[in-house]
């Protein structure tokens, strides 16, 4: 793995970002890292600001030590992804753990130009964005089912609603929670790729599966999610009356299916919208929050209401 060097460029950097973090009044110090670097050193550059230094990689392997320098790791997942990608998502994970606060600010020091070491400083003013996946937010939703799993069912759908499959959009539906209940109203609709498959290889938080589910995705019905998120079923076509819903004009009949199974139970649905990406949050029937793609502020409107849509309407 990449080893993050502390060069005599790096350090100047770093004591400039602390700087900058005095100045501006910042929440935190955020260090993007390719891999595992000298957390003692690093815990010494940052330790004027009297601020919060997150420092973000890959894995938990390549931040082990570093919580005992004083430094708050945060590991991402995210191996191979783009910069922007990498610094965007540990914002949100950061606002999601209440690091941060979803409107404060952060000085960001990353490697823009070479990999390995430290080139680039940023001052990122949070914005209504950072309010997708904070713990506040998705705890009024949990119920009984447990935070870390509805942030990884959302960040997956969000990850499908931007990035489609094949330079092709898809449209998804999970449905988290209250499993036995759910299945109750569950048809096969078609072979189901994840049947027979043992735990390990059905767990939606493991990045493995999430490339798995996304390829599925692209087939017909809705991935039953049980509370620890494992993947129960997948391809699962919802028989579900919707008849006393009232609905957001426009929404095809995946999101009134999902409205409809969190009114009948206490499952939470999470549906992607194919023709734009948008995600969509149901509980108790009800549209709860709205996700816009990555590189677009999340829009909060008031809702038009309109009848059932027909059968066969998408």
């Amino acid at each position: 793995m990449a080893l993050s060097r502390l060069t005599k460029s790096s350090t100047a950097i770093i004591k400039v970002a602390a700087a900058l973090l005095t100045d501006v009044g910042g929440d935190a110090m955020l260090l993007l890292l390719d891999g595992p670097s000298d957390w003692k050193r690093l815990a010494e550059l940052t330790e004027s600001t009297e601020k919060l230094v997150i420092v973000a990689a890959d894995s938990v392997s390549e931040l082990e030590g570093a919580a005992d320098a004083g430094l708050k790791p945060l590991p991402l997942n995210k191996e191979k992804a783009p910069l922007l990608e990498r610094l965007q998502h540990a914002l949100l994970e950061a606002a999601a753990d209440e690091m941060i606060r979803p409107n404060g600010s952060v000085v960001a020091v990353y490697g823009g130009f070479q990999q390995g070491r430290f080139d680039s400083i940023s001052h990122l003013q949070l914005d209504e964005r950072m309010r997708r996946l904070t713990a506040r937010d998705l705890q009024s939703l949990e119920s009984s089912v447990p935070l870390k799993t509805v942030k990884a069912v959302v960040d997956l759908a969000v990850q499908i609603g931007r990035e489609g499959r094949e330079g092709k959009p898809v449209g998804a539906m999970f449905v988290v929670g209250d499993t036995r209940r759910v299945l109750e109203h569950c048809n096969d609709g078609g072979a189901d790729p994840f049947r027979g498959y043992n735990k390990k290889h059905r767990y939606l938080l493991d990045p493995k599966v999430q490339e798995d589910a996304k390829e599925i995705a692209q087939l017909d019905g809705a991935f039953v999610i049980n509370p620890d998120g494992y993947i129960e079923r997948s391809r699962q076509m919802l028989e579900v009356s919707h008849e006393s819903l009232t609905m957001n004009k426009g929404l095809g009949s995946r999101h009134w299916a999902a409205a409809a199974i969190t009114q009948r139970t206490k499952a939470l649905a999470i549906v992607v919208s194919q023709s734009t990406g948008t995600v969509r949050l149901f509980q108790n029937g009800q549209l709860m929050i709205r996700i816009e793609p990555m590189d677009k502020a999340v829009k909060w409107q008031e809702f038009s209401f309109v009848s059932p849509p027909t059968p066969g309407d998408h």
